[in-house]
């Protein structure tokens, strides 16, 4: 089975779409990839001499997003430093391999909270220092004991808004009635916020949710099958909505703030019930930069920085404090708003980092 599509590779993908239609304004970019353009093995060699933090993610335009709010801003405030933005992505297994060989090449690396449980219990990662990083500035339960969260994403409901005479989905119970709410739907071909929406829908209350009851998502996923679409790439689930194959779908906020503009909001999207994931920076064991690597992640804290990478990726800020610097207009379509993360269900991260493989191989097979 080929490796699924994580949140962190789509907005890459995104970012370069919408770099390709000129929907966004290339000017930033270009900003950014002349500072890191050289991020390639020639580029580190060139500065072998230098101290340097490598930062690893999915790549593509997020090296120059990354690099843009986060390494640009830091370079300046440590002249001595430089970050170096590497667009391999950190898989769990590339960690373990480097960790267990003893040749750790990443200082940081861009993942989630349920990867930072999966490989720090077995040792591959180092605690995250939070007498350098402030706690202050996240949500308690964004302070892992080796994963700090990074940003916020959602999986939400969006519907095509001219699809009901008027009437809105506004929970995971319209999303599976098909007699009022008629046509065909999407749901993601990977578990992530599918399970929760299933159980939402089967009438389960929100703080009931987890430990997640399999049988009963999949019983409630395989009633609504003959009636779904289901995507395997953020890509594939915006088209199937901007075609009008579905008049509904579950998929990532990054992708629905995309067809909600471009549509001028006849396909919309809402948080309501949205299942809430946090993205977390990783520091993998005998990382080359040490125990620097912890100041520049502390710097990523600044909520200003934050919200310039909710403007170039669609990624929500996880510093509160970043709320009221998003721009008025930004506000309705940011995960990490008050209002919208209130309304939201936040993923269970150890349910999902004991249970993930099993329950993914049977969510596999029921919608096959």
């Amino acid at each position: 089975m080929s490796r699924h599509q994580t949140h962190s590779e789509d907005s890459v993908a995104l970012l370069g779409e919408q770099l390709a239609k000129r929907a966004i304004d290339r000017r930033r970019f270009l900003q950014g990839a002349i500072l890191l353009g050289a991020t390639t093995a020639v580029g580190r060699t060139a500065w072998a001499q230098a101290k340097e933090i490598v930062l690893a993610n999915a790549g593509g335009d997020a090296v120059t997003a990354m690099g843009q709010a986060y390494g640009e801003p830091y370079m300046k405030q440590v002249p001595a430093t430089k970050v170096v933005i590497d667009g391999t992505f950190p898989s769990s297994a590339k960690i373990k391999a480097m960790v267990e060989a003893k040749n750790t090449t990443w200082d940081i690396c861009d993942r989630n909270l349920t990867a930072a449980l999966e490989l720090g219990e077995p040792g591959l990662l180092q605690e995250i220092d939070y007498m350098v990083v402030d706690r202050n500035k996240l949500r308690p339960e964004h302070a892992g004991k080796w994963g700090c969260g990074s940003y916020v994403y959602s999986n939400v409901l969006a519907y095509q808004a001219d699809a009901f005479g008027g009437r809105k989905p506004m929970t995971w119970k319209d999303f599976w009635n098909v007699k009022d709410f008629p046509g065909k739907r999407a749901l993601r071909k990977h578990i992530d916020g599918q399970l929760e929406a299933a159980l939402l829908a089967d009438g389960v209350p929100p703080k009931d949710i987890y430990p997640i009851d399999l049988k009963r998502a999949l019983a409630k996923i395989k009633e609504l099958k003959p009636h779904c679409i289901f995507w395997s790439t953020g890509a594939e689930s915006q088209q199937v909505l901007r075609d009008k194959e579905v008049v509904m779908a579950n998929l990532w906020n990054t992708r629905a703030t995309v067809l909600r503009r471009e549509s001028k909001q006849k396909i919309d999207f809402h948080f309501n019930e949205a299942s809430l994931w946090v993205g977390a920076w990783i520091v993998p064991k005998n990382n080359p930069a040490g125990k620097d690597v912890f100041k520049f992640m502390a710097s990523t804290q600044d909520p200003g920085r934050q919200v310039e990478l909710f403007k170039l990726l669609g990624n929500g800020p996880v510093n509160p404090a970043a709320a009221p610097m998003v721009p008025e207009d930004l506000r309705p379509i940011d995960p990490g708003s008050p209002a919208n993360y209130a309304m939201q269900v936040p993923a269970d991260v150890e349910w999902y980092a004991k249970n993930s493989a099993a329950a993914l191989t049977a969510y596999i097979e029921a919608v096959s």
